[in-house]
């Protein structure tokens, strides 16, 4: 997309708002993790599937979009399992609309991941195509993805975590990759039609039918602490998915990263992307979902959101743009408005798509951000600064919040004091 130059008259112009110095602080949280993620699974499969079983079974394993630590690792070590059982492993994307809703883009996706068929060794079948499995009770259909049902077993792999746009027993996990990733497109767009206010009634439904109807093997849960290392790998038979899976989400929202500080002015968050969050940015970081069913999403109060530019991984999908206030030229042009609007569109969400007041440069949007602001300090603004609302061990705040930093035991000061570090085109060095 082109844009010409913005040019914003405000009192005093741009370039007097005065910035605050801004210091680094690292953010505690139970840091408990799996040393030997490999050993864990291997132990996981070995102990709980009939290996036996699989002899000469075409499986299919599900790789999805959500960012997961170590995910080539974690598939390649169940592709290895599965092939040391004689089993004939494939892999099948399963991300609802992503990637454009396309094959093509969708076994793209993947590479940001190293989850190709060189690195795996075993085929991706990556396709759109699906077959009807069921019908419930008041008509919704259920879809699953053509090879995957065709094949002798679907093994699941996902984390568990909180959604980015509704609350409810299954949120993201293995029930959700059935019921939305695996119904491909057509799937995914029905069951958004009917609204996110009806997933966590929706979804258990849909998927106890894909335990029914479909060659479901098992699940490989991963549950990830703030710092994004699992901290839970578990095997789940199929039939114990619903009842496991709620029990492990409970867990995921005990050991979320959030920002610890309160009344926040502004917040800059230097990236978004799928590979980031559902929404681009984590409303369960920022207060801020898509669906506007916002009032299970606990934040800090924040006046004024500055994004800064869009994951290369997202491939030009700026879903969650819409849900700051204020970005820049540079970053709205890296943003491909046809796999962003597909997305948006599947989900029935579009605000999540809209776009945000631009200015030239880094330091223009900040400045526009600040003097957008009431009831603050102009002279003192509660600024905090973060990478991605993914990764939240480290942030930066403004000076002013010394003092509450040192008084949270959770929060730790690791700098002195600087200036804002914008480069000579006023965009500011990375995190």
């Amino acid at each position: 997309m082109i844009f010409d130059q913005v040019n914003v008259t405000v009192e005093g112009g741009l370039e007097g708002v005065v910035l605050p110095r801004m210091l680094k602080v690292k953010q505690r949280f139970n840091s408990n993790m799996i040393g030997d993620i490999e050993l864990e699974i291997i132990k996981e499969i070995r102990s709980k599937v009939d290996m036996a079983a699989l002899q000469g079974k075409r499986i299919a394993i599900t790789a999805g979009s959500r960012g997961i630590k170590h995910i080539d690792k974690i598939t390649l070590c169940v592709i290895e399992e599965l092939k040391k059982a004689g089993a004939q492993p494939f892999i099948v994307p399963a991300m609802g609309s992503h990637g454009g809703a396309t094959a093509e883009g969708q076994e793209n996706f993947l590479k940001n991941y190293d989850i190709t068929e060189e690195s795996m060794g075993v085929e991706i079948i990556s396709s759109m195509e699906t077959i009807q499995i069921d019908t419930l009770e008041d008509g919704v259909p259920v879809y699953c993805d053509k090879n995957a049902y065709e094949s002798d077993g679907i093994v699941l792999i996902n984390k568990i975590k909180p959604h980015a746009d509704f609350k409810g027993d299954y949120e993201s996990g293995l029930v959700k990759m059935m019921a939305i990733g695996l119904g491909k497109h057509k799937g995914a767009t029905y069951l958004h039609k009917k609204g996110f206010d009806t997933f966590a009634e929706l979804l258990p439904r849909v998927g106890a039918s894909f335990v029914k109807n479909a060659p479901v093997i098992f699940g490989l849960a991963l549950v990830e602490n703030a710092y994004d290392n699992p901290m839970m790998i578990e095997v789940i038979k199929s039939e114990d998915i619903l009842d496991r899976e709620k029990e492990l989400l409970r867990v995921a929202k005990d050991n979320i990263a959030k920002i610890k500080i309160e009344d926040i002015d502004v917040l800059i968050i230097d990236e978004i992307g799928k590979n980031i969050s559902g929404e681009g940015m984590d409303p369960n970081v920022t207060g801020r979902p898509g669906s506007y069913l916002n009032e299970d999403f606990e934040a800090p109060g924040i006046q004024k959101i500055v994004v800064l530019d869009v994951t290369e991984q997202s491939h030009g999908n700026g879903a969650g743009i819409g849900m700051c206030d204020i970005s820049t030229i540079g970053c709205i042009q890296k943003i491909d408005l046809g796999v962003m609007y597909t997305n948006s569109v599947t989900a029935t969400i579009l605000g999540p798509a809209k776009l945000p007041v631009m200015m030239n440069n880094d330091r223009e949007a900040i400045a526009i951000a600040l003097i957008t602001c009431n009831r603050i300090d102009f002279n003192n603004p509660r600024i905090v600064r973060i990478k991605n609302t993914l990764e939240l061990d480290e942030i930066e705040v403004s000076e002013v919040l010394i003092d509450y930093v040192n008084r949270n035991e959770g929060l730790e000061i690791v700098s002195e004091p600087y200036e804002m570090p914008f480069n000579g085109k006023f965009r500011l060095a990375k995190l």
